[in-house]
């Protein structure tokens, strides 16, 4: 479905108080763009929030490739900056989680996932750009399908079908006859709402941070007129305040993604009783 161009995250230039017209809030049109190539109604088509997640795999491989194609044993400015998220990312929550053996090997897969989280991310704040990615949900759910389906195969793959069976609906026979009661609700919440939140805790986060960004914005522009200017003045320092609280909010979410899923992966390669 493409959106109305006049509507994607826009509002009428001319438009402000006290010229009779209503403030035009943002809504959903705000999260639809039309395509930059292809058809929207065939749903086969390029849009913006493709171009940005494509943009930041760019930036994120460019990135790390620039800081150790040619490593050295006193790192420069870019390596040095490489290093401290790529250590960050190991120690702090890798080997804080699952240990340095078993969590050695997921460490370039929990680095990639947390910097492409991020990176989707802070396009919010970035000029031009000025949209999250993980705004959309189809993006988070992807994301939580993969992890999702790293966590099963490891778990079937360290504790065989049965042993995996047990792992996903909490068996215990010293529960007695609540057992079956237990075991269901074990099993939906961790096949089925495990993954559905850890797709929306990102999504939905974003969402309400780039709605409230994109509200004052239109409230300074909105205001801009008469005695309305001392008003647009306060909406546009909460501009200010909510990027700043944005930074803040898109890194804290990237982490905990990959918080979740470490976590996750701990539990499938844990031993079961």
């Amino acid at each position: 479905m493409s959106a109305d161009p006049t509507q994607v995250l826009a509002f009428e230039t001319d438009c402000h108080i006290f010229d009779g017209c209503g403030f035009p809030s943002p809504g959903l049109h705000s999260f639809l763009f039309e395509p930059m190539w292809g058809d929207g109604d065939s749903n086969v088509y390029f849009n913006k929030t493709m171009l940005l997640a494509l943009l930041g795999s760019i930036i994120i491989i460019g990135f790390f490739w620039a800081a150790f194609r040619r490593p050295q044993v006193v790192p420069g400015k870019l390596q040095m900056v490489a290093e401290t998220g790529y250590d960050f990312i190991r120690r702090g929550v890798v080997y804080e989680t699952m240990g340095k053996r078993e969590g050695e090997k997921f460490v370039p897969f929990v680095v990639a996932l947390f910097f492409f989280v991020w990176m989707m991310n802070l396009w919010s704040i970035i000029p031009l750009a000025q949209f999250p990615v993980t705004s959309v949900i189809a993006y988070p759910a992807v994301l939580a399908l993969l992890v999702y389906v790293v966590w099963v195969s490891l778990t079937f793959k360290k504790h065989g079908f049965v042993g995996a069976l047990k792992n996903f609906t909490g068996y215990d026979k010293s529960l007695g006859a609540a057992l079956p009661v237990v075991m269901l609700i074990e099993a939906f919440s961790n096949l089925l709402v495990r993954p559905f939140t850890h797709a929306v805790r990102l999504f939905a986060n974003m969402f309400a941070g780039h709605i409230l960004l994109v509200l004052f914005t239109i409230a300074s522009w909105y205001l801009l007129n008469g005695i309305g200017i001392a008003y647009a003045g306060v909406s546009f320092v909460m501009v200010l305040v909510m990027t700043a609280f944005e930074l803040f909010i898109q890194a804290l979410q990237a982490y905990v993604f990959v918080l979740l899923t470490v976590t996750y992966i701990q539990g499938a390669l844990a031993e079961h009783h």
